[in-house]
Formats: C-alpha cells, sequence, structure tokens
C-alpha cells in the first residue's frame, strides 16, 4: 500500500470531482482523498491541509483558482458557516444532475447492477419548481450568547456552536417571528438557554411545525425541567405573532444528557396537543412526537410513485414495514384490500391507529414490532393472516437489516416497493433482493432536500422466476427455510 506523507499546514492543489454525503467537496491530491468544505465539482484550488489520517484528510479552501461552472452565489447570508444547506451554491439543475448520478453510481458500484441496466431503469429525478420555502418543520437550538442573553438559530457542521440567521430560507418566513417572540419571553423572564457542559439552563430547543395545507402552525419548547415560568406571557406573544393560526404550544422535558433533542413526552399549554395536515388525501393529526416528512409537497410526488409503483387493483394484500405513523399505509387503503402496517415503534403506531380513525379507514391495521417476526405470522399455513401480495419497505438510512430482507424473500412477493434515502444502503439491499430472484423493475430519484447532499429513491423489484438461486425461493414451509440457514451458520 502506497504511503503518503501530507501533514498538517502542507499547501495542495485540488481538482474537486465530486461530494461527500454531508456536502464537502471531495479531491484527490496524488491519488490520496481530501474533504474540503464549500468547494464543488469543477474547481480547481489551492488547499491546506488540516488533518490526515490514514486513507484520507481534510482541508481547507485557500482560493479557487478556476471556478466550477456550476457554482453561484448562495442567498443565504450565512451559507459558509450554518451547517444546513450545503449545497446552495451549486445550481439547482447541477445538484439534480449530481444526485441522479449518485443514485446511479451506487446501483453500478454497491448494487452490481450493470450500466446499460441502470441506464434503462433509473427514470430522470424528480425535482421541485422552487427549491425554498419547503420545510414544514424546524428545530432551533437555543444557547446563551456573549452578550448574555438566549440566541438561536442552527449548528454550524460538525459543531453545537448556534449560527443565528435572521431568515432560514428553506423555513417558512414567519419563523423567524416566533422565534423572536420566546427569546423575548426569555428574556423578560431572565430565563436560561441551556448549557451542554454544565447541563445548566431551561430552554434546549424550539421546534416550530407547520401545516402547509391546514395553514396551521405549532410552538414546542424543548426545556431541561418541567415547568416554564409565565406560561400566558408566552401564550400572549406567540399569538401575537399569529393571531388565527396558531393552534398548539406545548413544553417537552429533556432532562438527558445527550444529543437527543425531544423527551419523551409533552404537556399542552395552549390550543391542542397537535395540529392536522393533509398529505396524499389523507388527514394526519401532528403532535410535537410524531414523525412528518418535512417536504409535504415532494412528500407527494415521493408517495405517489410508491402507489404507482405498487399496480394495486383492489384486491391484494400490502404488507407496510417501517411503517412510521402510517403515511404510506393509509394511502394504499384507498387502491388495496387490505394493509397491515408494521413499526416497532410503539408510539408511532398509536399515531397510525389514531390517523386511521380519524380518516375512517378500516382495511389498514397496525402492528408494534420487528419486521422479521410479524412475518413469520404471514407465512402461508404459519399464521392466520394472509400473505401479502405487495411489501413496501420505507427503512431508516441504514436500509433493511439483513434478516428482514430474508423474512420477506420468504413470503415471496408479486412486487416489493422500497422506498429509500440512502442511495448506499438501498443499492447493498437491492444486491441482495437480486440474488434472492428478484428483478430491478424501475427506480426513480426524488429531491428531499434542496441544498442538501440526500435523495431519496423509490424502487419496484418484482420477482424473476428465471433466476433462483440456492435456498432464496418460493417456498410453502418456512421451516425448511430456517433450518436451512441455522445449519448454513454452523458450517460457516
Amino acid at each position: 500500500m502506497k504511503e503518503y506523507s501530507f501533514k498538517k499546514n502542507d499547501e495542495i492543489i485540488l481538482t474537486i470531482d465530486d461530494i461527500s454525503d454531508d456536502g464537502s467537496g471531495i479531491g484527490r491530491s496524488d491519488g490520496f482523498i481530501f474533504f474540503v468544505k464549500n468547494t464543488l465539482p469543477g474547481d480547481h484550488i489551492k488547499a491546506k491541509v488540516m488533518k490526515v489520517t490514514k486513507s484520507y484528510g481534510f482541508a481547507r479552501c485557500m482560493e479557487i483558482i478556476e471556478s466550477s461552472n456550476g457554482r453561484c452565489k448562495a442567498r443565504c447570508s450565512v451559507f459558509e458557516k450554518c451547517g444546513g444547506c450545503s449545497l446552495q451554491n451549486y445550481k439547482y439543475e447541477e445538484q439534480l444532475k449530481y444526485k441522479f448520478n449518485k443514485v446511479k453510481n451506487d446501483l453500478i458500484r454497491i448494487g452490481g447492477v450493470s450500466a446499460e441496466e441502470a441506464d434503462e431503469k433509473l427514470l430522470p429525478i424528480v425535482g421541485m419548481d422552487d427549491p425554498y420555502r419547503y420545510r414544514n418543520k424546524a428545530q432551533y437550538p437555543v444557547r446563551m450568547g456573549k452578550d448574555g442573553k438566549p440566541h438561536a438559530g442552527f449548528f454550524a457542521g460538525h459543531t453545537h456552536s448556534v449560527i443565528e440567521t435572521d431568515d432560514c430560507l428553506i423555513e417558512p418566513e414567519i419563523n423567524s417571528k416566533l422565534l423572536d417572540a420566546v427569546l423575548n419571553w426569555m428574556i423578560k423572564n431572565h430565563v436560561k438557554a441551556y448549557d451542554e457542559e454544565s447541563g445548566k439552563g431551561l430552554v434546549r430547543h424550539v421546534l416550530i411545525r407547520h401545516g402547509f395545507t391546514s395553514k396551521e402552525c405549532q410552538v414546542n419548547l424543548v426545556i431541561n425541567g418541567s415547568k416554564i415560568p409565565d406560561e400566558a406571557g408566552l401564550i400572549k406573544l406567540l399569538i401575537d405573532v399569529m393571531p388565527d393560526n396558531l393552534k398548539s404550544v406545548t413544553v417537552c422535558p429533556n432532562t438527558r444528557r445527550d444529543n437527543v433533542i425531544l423527551g419523551d413526552s409533552y404537556r399542552t399549554i395552549y390550543g391542542e396537543g397537535y395540529i392536522t395536515d393533509t398529505l396524499v388525501g389523507i388527514t394526519f393529526k401532528i403532535s410535537p412526537l410524531s414523525f412528518y416528512q418535512v417536504n409535504p409537497d415532494q412528500t407527494e410526488k415521493l408517495y405517489g410513485l410508491a402507489r404507482d409503483y405498487a399496480q394495486l387493483t383492489g384486491e391484494e394484500e400490502v404488507l407496510d414495514l417501517y411503517c412510521g405513523i402510517g403515511t404510506i399505509s393509509l394511502m394504499l387503503s384507498k387502491k388495496a384490500g387490505h394493509v397491515t402496517g408494521v413499526e416497532i415503534i410503539d408510539r408511532a403506531i398509536k399515531d397510525a391507529k389514531e390517523n386511521a380513525k380519524v380518516n375512517a379507514i378500516v382495511n389498514a391495521e397496525f402492528i408494534t414490532g420487528a419486521a422479521e417476526e410479524v412475518i413469520q405470522t404471514m407465512l402461508p399455513g404459519k399464521g392466520n393472516r394472509r400473505t401479502p401480495d405487495v411489501v413496501v419497505v420505507d427503512p431508516p438510512r441504514k436500509g433493511c437489516a439483513r434478516s428482514c430482507i430474508d423474512a420477506i424473500l420468504t413470503l415471496a412477493p408479486k412486487r416489493v416497493v422500497y422506498v429509500s434515502c440512502d442511495p448506499a444502503t438501498l443499492s447493498r439491499d437491492i444486491k441482495i433482493f437480486r440474488e434472492g430472484g428478484f428483478e430491478l423493475i424501475k427506480a426513480t430519484p426524488v429531491d428531499m432536500f434542496p441544498h442538501s447532499s440526500h435523495v431519496e429513491t423509490v424502487v419496484c423489484l418484482g420477482k424473476n422466476f428465471s433466476k433462483p438461486k440456492d435456498y432464496i425461493q418460493i417456498r410453502i414451509d418456512a421451516e425448511d427455510y430456517y433450518r436451512i440457514k441455522e445449519s448454513e451458520k454452523k458450517s460457516g
């Protein structure tokens, strides 16, 4: 293995040719990889080495010798400091090209899909007409400033230093006024912001949520305790900002000494403990603790693709794994015979059941449990549930657990619809499905988070009976499958 002699403060010349998951530019000097913040593919730069490990390094851009053709001026005044919109200085059409290629390259490199197949089956990325003001939720950390006053904003990249902004361009404009109302209440009542080092101080975060359809707004204070002073004063200041649409003010105790933002419960001090909103034709109750997609416009497109890829006729049994609060399950229930949603987080299942009740949906049920365990009750002859015709998965960034994929393969549904928020783990899982007798039918990337490096993808997988592989085939008896698996483990 080649040894490199780079050290801190060395000056190097780099051409940036890629973007990392956190939005940093990637360049190579004599084959050695450097990550450089605020640089873009096509930039030719002079950089100073900041840190070196055995396999990669970090550098700071000192001079842009030749600028990328995709570079533009960021609209946000704190773009270079804030850790949020890392690609705001990249033309939006170039962002979309980069995200499309990211999905394509991962399918080829990790998923084992040929370049020809990727060209055929990966459809154009779905972007936004206006990639600003798209978020319906913001979580603002609050910290004491050197002036002795509380300040709120967003964390700088890879730090917990709070960067203030007068107006975040991907959030609703009204948020800055609501945030100012909270800070003014804190100053008036001598309320201190939370200090991570000492564990003292009261207000940790301010969470603001909007229903883009309902226009309802909720403000939630995450506090290092159980009570706040002058609740009436806080409520009055917030109502003055939003006299018609403020529907909920809550406090959420969180006394943990870690980076988890929300606590496990909340208390309503004004209005209801939730707001409502409509997504994919379904009305949802959204509490401070509910998971709800932050970009409603793109979520409609993302979930619409999932519905189309499921190809439902009204008779199918659908299994929705990692179902969260039931968004996809309830949408599909309108086209399916019956839907079963599965989620390991009990609080989410309670929300899903409530949302089904609110929408008078009776052909969807929700189960708390691990996906691979619930699947056992759906195998032919092994439970009292119908074997699903279509399986939908919407896992976290780490992708599906291997045990979950293996369990799906034993079910051998007609189709698997995979909604992914990470192209790398998606591609890893697609490779396993393909080895298990499924084929890639089509895939579409969706830009859910403009100005960030993240991209979501919807994939349709179908059974391929011409490619059975070893023990992973359609089967009737699940016990045979697990006996073989155990035997393989023992034999290594």
